[in-house]
């Protein structure tokens, strides 16, 4: 019954656009990556002007277990679903009981007033919809993904600075209203460009921390813009093949090859579209990860890295990456995030040549950060596409265009076509 419910809340919420774009987390065709796009796009952009920029990590206490059922039944209400879902609704959270035991002792059961219940379908959902007015209102540069929270803006001029502060003053209220918590001892301020003047923000009477570095959505992002995870992750993977090669025995491809693609290969792909490598020795340092594991099937120790890509029908992760960043593209000015793609990227002027009928124009940059930005280093590839492949019906269809592409000439020396999701 659960996902029934879903079902029907997630049409009205889709329909109505209710969910604002600034939350990425647990809605349709949004994610970590789309997250971290879509704000820094802007922070790059900024810094690269010459502007100083802060950004605001934000922190709830006990997000979902804090949720009030009495306010979260008023705004559906507010959110014109209908009066049998919302009565529905109502019950599924009301007269819900809770106690603690601990070595025998029992307490006695209380009711439970907040708090989605964890683990069930509707949860996230109804924690979207709560938290959906938290941005409402304010100037500065607000995006979630589910309770992750962050704020940027410039911070150039002393106007700029009052501007986030009078944001972080709204934004104290929420929780009031909403009888939810902020843990402002876990608010951090990130300040970024040159001309920053380290300002120090308040959150009512407490001052905030600053941070040279921060772990967002599990991507480590510092005070110079600076996002390789490259050493992490591939210290991190490199573990993970260790056990694997200590604790299989078979050295097989078929028990090998499936086990470096689901537990392995992961760990060097998170959010990679966002902080791809770009000096030679990182991405010699992550494609190392990749060696080793080929490295390890049996039968193709004395082959070359090349041959045993070829023999297995693997590519190399540079490859990989390039066509990850195809696939990005095309969802922003084509596919599944067409209106986002608008404040993205821009559309070169149409030739009256059979090229690239969606050609991108290639932004102005000044530092090496907005450079190897996805939104500006993707530009030159992407117009090397031919009009068959980006003026594709549908993202399946790209896919298997762009497959051949890559393994043909248009992106350099002709490589096999394989199998890219294996």
């Amino acid at each position: 019954m659960e996902q029934v419910i879903k079902e029907v809340l997630c049409k009205h919420l889709e329909a109505g656009k209710v969910i604002g774009n600034s939350q990425h987390g647990f809605v349709k065709n949004k994610s970590c990556p789309t997250n971290l796009i879509a704000f820094f796009d802007r922070i790059t952009s900024l810094v690269d002007k010459g502007e100083a920029v802060d950004v605001v990590y934000l922190d709830f206490s006990k997000a979902f277990d804090t949720v009030s059922h009495d306010i979260l039944i008023d705004k559906l209400g507010k959110y014109n679903l209908d009066g049998a879902t919302i009565r529905w609704m109502h019950n599924w959270l009301d007269n819900r009981t809770q106690r603690v035991v601990i070595n025998g002792s029992q307490s006695c059961w209380k009711g439970i007033t907040s708090g989605v219940p964890q683990g069930s379908v509707l949860g996230l959902v109804l924690f979207n919809i709560f938290i959906n007015d938290l941005d409402i209102g304010k100037e500065s540069t607000l995006i979630k993904f589910a309770e992750d929270t962050k704020l940027g803006g410039i911070a150039t001029a002393l106007e700029d600075r009052v501007i986030i502060q009078n944001d972080l003053d709204k934004l104290e209220k929420w929780p009031e209203v909403n009888r939810m918590k902020f843990n402002k001892d876990k608010f951090k301020v990130l300040h970024l460009g040159r001309k920053n003047q380290f300002h120090t923000y308040r959150m009512g009477r407490d001052c905030l921390g600053r941070s040279t570095a921060e772990r967002d959505l599990g991507v480590i992002v510092d005070h110079k813009l600076n996002m390789s995870q490259c050493d992490a992750v591939a210290k991190k993977a490199n573990v993970i093949l260790g056990c694997i090669n200590r604790c299989v025995v078979s050295k097989t491809r078929e028990v090998i090859l499936p086990l470096y693609s689901v537990l392995v290969r992961p760990q060097l792909e998170y959010c990679v579209q966002f902080w791809a490598p770009h000096f030679k020795k990182n991405v010699e340092k992550l494609e190392r990860v990749q060696r080793r594991a080929a490295r390890m099937i049996k039968g193709l120790e004395n082959m070359t890295y090349e041959g045993r890509l070829k023999e297995l029908g693997l590519f190399s992760l540079e490859k990989r990456r390039l066509r990850g960043d195809m696939i990005a593209v095309f969802r922003y000015p084509k596919g599944c995030h067409k209106e986002e793609g608008e404040n993205l990227f821009s559309l070169a002027s149409k030739d009256r040549t059979g090229s690239n009928g969606l050609k991108l124009q290639q932004g102005r940059f000044r530092l090496d950060i907005r450079k190897k930005f996805l939104t500006v280093r993707v530009v030159k590839d992407w117009n090397k596409l031919p009009r068959e492949v980006v003026e594709c019906p549908s993202l399946e269809i790209f896919k298997s265009r762009l497959d051949k592409c890559l393994s043909g000439t248009v992106f350099g020396p002709a490589m096999r076509t394989g199998d890219w999701t294996r």
